[in-house]
């Protein structure tokens, strides 16, 4: 049966409409995107099996382009689609973050730096740089690759900081295992950053280290 001929509020688009995205699950929301089905399969059902063969929604979003363009009912135009989506939803986070008082809504900051850390599979050190009434002037990645105490630089972190004007600064890592849990190499590295930055009186907020699903919070430790 085709979704034109489910009742009007089981269709995926419709019940949108309705209740708003969040009622939706992921295959229907998957559907939406996808539009149309398969011969046999309607958008919802392929939506189904693409979550299947993925793993779950995040698999698929994440996926290379080879591997999610090998997939029956994808390809190159849904995959540029699919990129641009989800560009457009860390640029609109990013958005809400500028000039906005990142401090004032914690939720808002750990869900920007997990949709710009979390996918990665490397790990990335960045910043967001912020005035002295904690307003956002830039967010930057600072360091890539495995981090130690001797592959960040304290000293080109608060160069960059006094060019920047920054008053503040909240620091943000990936851990690419998904274990979001500080190691003892983070807490040296916030450690001597915060050090380093204090003789500029630039303060250091926090720290958040991002896994798969969770952001910790040093502040929330009481480790700053």
């Amino acid at each position: 049966m085709s979704i034109r001929d489910w009742p009007e509020g089981e269709r995926p688009r419709e019940k949108l409409l309705a209740l708003g995205s969040a009622a939706l699950s992921d295959a229907e929301l998957l559907a939406i995107f996808l539009r149309v089905g398969v011969k046999g399969r309607s958008a919802v059902d392929l939506a189904r099996d693409l979550l299947a063969s993925f793993g779950g929604l995040r698999p698929l979003l994440e996926a290379e382009q080879a591997r999610f363009c090998a997939e029956h009912g994808l390809g190159e135009a849904k995959f540029v689609q699919l990129q641009a989506s989800l560009e457009l939803s860390r640029r609109h986070l990013a958005s809400q973050l500028e000039r906005g008082g990142a401090l004032t809504s914690p939720t808002l900051v750990r869900a920007f730096l997990a949709s710009q850390l979390r996918h990665l599979g490397h790990e990335e050190f960045a910043a967001l740089f912020l005035d002295t009434r904690h307003r956002v002037i830039r967010f930057e990645s600072l360091f890539r690759g495995t981090l130690d105490s001797a592959s960040v630089y304290p000293r080109e972190v608060a160069r960059r900081a006094l060019e920047l004007g920054a008053g503040a600064v909240i620091f943000a890592h990936n851990h690419p295992s998904g274990v979001a849990e500080p190691s003892d190499a983070d807490r040296r590295i916030t450690t001597r950053l915060s050090e380093a930055l204090g003789l500029f009186e630039i303060r250091v907020l926090d720290h958040f280290v991002v896994g798969d699903g969770e952001v910790i919070s040093f502040a929330e430790r009481g480790w700053l």
